[in-house]
């Protein structure tokens, strides 16, 4: 019977290759970073494969799932002391993200108040990913301590997380749920 390509058990020991070879420690900052990358993809799919997610929506987190991959795999390579660029946010993905947050904006009801996650399962969705980007976002900036990391990558997680925040308060304004506010 022959192997499984899905293992080669290259990683038992607690390592991992990066782009380009190198093995390094899962538990290294440079994976935490990635990772949590990955991980953030993941919760935006499962609000895309919700089916009160409404078409532009999804394919707005799809174009980011995209995006996270290449930022994924910008991370995933060490640049050896160089400064590359993520080249994929030099497209204009940026203000791409920020025409969405005002776009969303524009439709969701004004408020002055703060917000506590909750609201409609979509809503709940949407914060649970808000946050794991803000991890996502405290992971990348440990990295970029130790090494070069691109602002553009930085500014377009916290970027994300904004869009994010505004996609829950969107997905609550369409299902007619109230917000949840802080009362002190």
């Amino acid at each position: 019977m022959a192997k499984s390509a899905l293992y080669t058990g290259t990683g038992d020991a607690g390592t991992t290759s990066l782009v380009g070879g190198e093995r390094v420690m899962k538990n290294s900052v440079r994976l935490e970073a990635y990772g949590t990358v990955d991980e953030l993809s993941s919760a935006l799919g499962a609000i895309a494969s919700d089916k009160e997610c409404n078409a532009e929506v999804k394919g707005q987190i799809l174009n980011v799932q995209n995006e996270l991959f290449n930022v994924g795999c910008y991370l995933a390579t060490d640049s050896k002391g160089e400064k590359p660029l993520c080249h994929s946010l030099a497209a204009g993905r940026i203000p791409e993200l920020e025409g969405w947050i005002d776009a969303l904006d524009e439709q969701t009801p004004k408020i002055r108040a703060f917000v506590l996650p909750g609201g409609c399962e979509l809503a709940s969705k949407a914060h649970m990913a808000r946050v794991i980007c803000r991890r996502a976002e405290r992971r990348i900036l440990d990295l970029s301590e130790e090494s070069y990391v691109d602002p553009a990558v930085i500014k377009y997680i916290n970027r994300l997380s904004d869009y994010l925040f505004i996609a829950a308060r969107y997905f609550n304004f369409l299902q007619g749920v109230d917000e949840i506010v802080w009362k002190q």
